[in-house]
């Protein structure tokens, strides 16, 4: 892995995409001149207006109309807002007593951490072994469409895992993360099913990955039992306000599926004639396989353009540029990246 800094390979250590302020420092190239495609986060997001004062001044309250809000948007009764779908991510596994836990692989990191973190047994597969690890499994858990393969299973595959585990009073956990461009193939309105748990996110859509809002959805009991753990007041009053007004805002998700879709298959068409043919991908991001992948991850750094790196297997996961200037940088970032590579 030529080229990376030190801190960037610590064993140990999980790495996401966002990390600008760290290649900053890493590259020598001030914040401001950087093009961030390393998070899957839209660059459009949703606008943000002013808010009302009282949610800075007064403590959060559930009355406030965002369960309402999620409940039309997530077609779903029984939800629970949380701060990001990565505090559910952490706290889920507690409420568990020591369980077999199968996570697709590769996919979302920090659920095995936080599953073998609580004492839990991990059990990492592909795609295509679900099938023959399901009967020793207790949970199972999965992104869809997969981050960062963009993989989606059919419903009735699903719902089929999901009838095996809750034979034995256990979960299909799915982080739908990546959904909401989709919104007919989730899972969602099917709760509250028992040992069925939905994870939604206003971050990657709405481009509000900063508010950390998130959204578990799944039968009642459980969530009271993670309300608990979690405690009171656990989503800021402003970042509340800001969920239920995107929630809300039917004609800016109809139009942004629709920009999504185009500017991804731009993307996708940008990569193949860079010589970097998508392996898979969603509206959000594109994903290539190759193992040049640290290699080109390392030169366009070098040109002030970070991308999500992955070790095993060796690829690259490639955000949407934010317009055609970012559009152009990106190819002839690629085109130089190529070279040196050559």
């Amino acid at each position: 892995m030529s080229g990376l800094s030190q801190d960037l390979r610590q064993p140990g250590l999980l790495h996401h995409g966002g990390r600008l302020r760290t290649a900053a420092a890493r590259y020598a190239i001030p914040l401001g001149e950087w093009l961030d495609l390393s998070t899957g986060i839209n660059p459009n997001g949703w606008p943000v207006p002013v808010l009302s004062p009282a949610c800075w001044s007064r403590l959060p309250e559930d009355e406030d109309g965002l369960i309402e809000a999620a409940r039309s948007y997530y077609a779903t009764e029984s939800i629970l807002a949380v701060a990001g779908s990565q505090a559910a991510i952490q706290a889920l596994p507690a409420l568990r007593t020591k369980s077999r836990v199968g996570i697709l692989f590769p996919t979302y990191v920090e659920h095995g951490r936080a599953w073998g973190n609580h004492g839990h047994d991990v059990v990492s597969m592909a795609e295509n072994d679900v099938d023959r690890h399901i009967g020793s499994l207790d949970v199972l858990v999965l992104a869809h469409p997969n981050n960062p393969s963009g993989f989606r299973f059919d419903r009735e595959r699903l719902l089929s895992w999901h009838d095996r585990l809750q034979e034995r009073g256990g979960w299909l956990l799915v982080d739908e993360a990546f959904m909401d461009p989709t919104p007919n193939h989730s899972l969602a309105p099917l709760c509250p099913l028992s040992g069925l748990v939905v994870l939604r996110s206003v971050g990657k859509f709405f481009g509000l990955a900063g508010a950390r809002v998130g959204f578990v959805i799944a039968e009642q009991r459980l969530l009271t039992r993670l309300r608990n753990l979690l405690g009171p007041w656990s989503v800021s009053g402003p970042s509340r306000e800001v969920a239920r007004l995107s929630l809300s805002d039917t004609q800016w998700q109809q139009e942004t599926r629709v920009s999504l879709a185009t500017q991804s298959e731009r993307l996708f068409a940008l990569l193949r004639y860079a010589g970097l043919t998508p392996t898979g991908g969603t509206a959000l991001f594109q994903w290539t396989e190759t193992k040049e992948a640290p290699v080109i991850h390392e030169q366009l750094a070098r040109q002030g353009i970070l991308t999500r790196l992955f070790e095993e297997p060796a690829s690259l996961r490639f955000g949407l540029p934010a317009d055609e200037y970012a559009r152009q940088r990106l190819a002839h970032a690629l085109g130089n990246a190529n070279g040196a590579v050559a």
